[in-house]
C-alpha cells in the first residue's frame, strides 16, 4: 500500500479553529507491551514478527480496524519513513528501525499505533487544539478494543510494564503543542519553561525529546506516570497549559500595546521574505512561518487562514517536497522548491 492517500489531504489534528490561538494540537500516547514477551530492543526477528502478527489480528477484531492504513517499516523506503515522521505519525527511532517495526494509522491520522518501537505498542491519539480529554477518550477506546485480543504486561502493584522505567504506571504521555512567539519576542520564554519544569512537566521542541523549538513550537507533556491516574495527569497538564496560554496571550497584547512597530516589522519581514525568497531552508522557513502565523492570530493578515499556515509547517519538510516533486531532490533543489511552494501560497494574499 502506498502513501499517496496521506498526501492528498492533511491530518484532522491540524484542523484547529481560529479560537484556538497559541494551541496547535493535543496528544495522548499509551505505551503497552505484550505479556511474557521480550521488549523490542532485546527481541529477535521472530519475536518482532510474532508481535506484528498479533497486532494485525487484533485490528481485525476492532470496530473500524479495516479502515486503518498499515505498513511494516521494511516495506517502505527511507523517504517514505521520513514522510511518516514529518507528519508526526512515527518517531525517529521507528523511522530508523527497518526490521520489525510497523505502523497502523486511521484515515484522518488522529489515531495511530506504532508497533515494535521502544515498546511493543505505542498508541497515540491526536486532536486539534486543546482537547486533551477527547484525545484520552479516543486513545482509551482504541486501547480497550485492542486489549480484547491482546494480553498486556501488567503489574497489580506497578501498573503497565514498559521498556523505559519512566513510563511504568499508566504508560501515558499527554502533551500539547503550543506556538509561543509572544514569549520569545518578549524574552519571557525561559522563566515560563523553568516554572513548568519545576512542577514535573517537560518542555520539548517541535519533534519531541532532544529537539529544538523550531518555528517557536513547544511541546509540554507530563513527566511522571507512576502513582497518578490518567485523568489526574490530563487535569494537571490542562491546567498548566491554560496558564501558559494566558502568558502567551498577555505577551502578545503587550507587544501590540508597547512595541507595535516592532511587532508589525517582525510580521512584515516574515511575510516579505516568504513572498519573495528564491531559496529557503527548512529552519528559516519554520521561523518565518511562525511570524506569519502570529500575524494571522493578531488579525494583521486577514486573508490568510491559520489552518493553511499549519499545513505548510508539514509540507515544507524534505520528504514532503520530494514526494510532491515525484523525484529525489538535492538540498539546494529542495530549498528552491520550498521557496516556490510558499511563494505560490502567498501569491495574491
Amino acid at each position: 500500500m502506498n502513501l499517496n492517500t496521506l498526501l492528498e489531504r492533511h491530518g484532522g489534528w491540524l484542523e484547529s479553529g481560529p479560537e484556538e490561538g497559541p494551541v496547535v494540537s493535543s496528544r495522548v500516547r499509551l505505551a503497552r507491551n505484550l505479556h511474557d514477551t521480550t521488549f523490542p530492543g532485546w527481541a529477535s526477528k521472530e519475536v518482532h514478527d510474532r508481535v506484528w502478527n498479533e497486532v494485525v489480528l487484533a485490528f481485525d477484531h476492532i470496530q473500524d480496524g479495516e479502515d486503518f492504513l498499515h505498513w511494516r517499516m521494511d516495506e517502505l523506503d527511507s523517504l517514505e519513513r521520513e514522510l511518516l515522521f514529518e507528519r508526526h505519525l512515527i518517531s525517529a527511532e521507528l523511522a530508523e528501525r527497518k526490521v520489525g517495526g510497523g505502523l497502523f494509522v486511521s484515515p484522518d491520522e488522529c489515531r495511530g499505533v506504532m508497533v515494535n518501537e521502544e515498546d511493543h505498542i505505542r498508541l497515540q491519539s491526536l486532536q486539534p487544539g486543546l482537547k486533551l480529554q477527547k484525545a484520552w477518550e479516543e486513545a482509551e477506546r482504541l486501547d480497550d478494543e485492542l486489549e480484547q485480543s491482546l494480553t498486556y504486561a501488567f503489574s497489580s502493584k506497578l501498573g503497565y510494564l514498559t521498556a523505559c522505567p519512566s513510563n511504568v504506571g499508566t504508560g501515558m504521555r499527554a502533551s500539547v503543542m503550543l506556538h509561543l512567539p509572544g514569549l520569545i519576542l518578549t524574552e519571557e520564554i525561559n522563566p515560563v519553561v523553568n516554572a513548568v519544569s519545576k512542577i514535573g512537566l517537560t518542555v520539548r521542541g517541535l519533534w519531541g525529546e532532544g529537539s529544538e523549538a523550531s518555528g517557536h513550537m513547544f511541546q509540554i507533556s507530563n513527566q511522571i506516570t507512576l502513582g497518578k491516574t490518567e485523568l489526574e495527569i490530563i487535569s494537571t497538564l490542562d491546567q498548566i497549559v491554560l496558564e501558559v496560554i494566558e502568558h502567551e496571550k498577555n505577551a502578545r497584547l503587550r507587544l501590540m500595546e508597547t512595541q507595535k512597530l516592532r511587532l508589525h516589522d517582525h510580521i512584515g519581514r516574515a511575510y516579505g521574505i516568504l513572498a519573495h525568497a528564491a531559496l529557503m531552508s527548512s529552519g528559516e522557513a519554520l521561523d518565518l512561518l511562525s511570524g506569519l502565523r502570529l500575524g494571522v492570530d493578531m488579525g494583521l493578515l486577514p486573508k490568510i487562514k491559520r489552518q493553511d499556515v499549519d499545513q505548510l509547517f508539514i509540507r515544507i519538510h524534505p520528504a514532503h517536497l520530494q514526494r510532491e516533486a515525484g523525484e529525489a531532490l538535492s538540498p539546494e533543489e529542495r530549498d528552491v522548491r520550498r521557496a516556490q511552494l510558499i511563494r505560490n501560497f502567498l501569491e495574491g494574499k
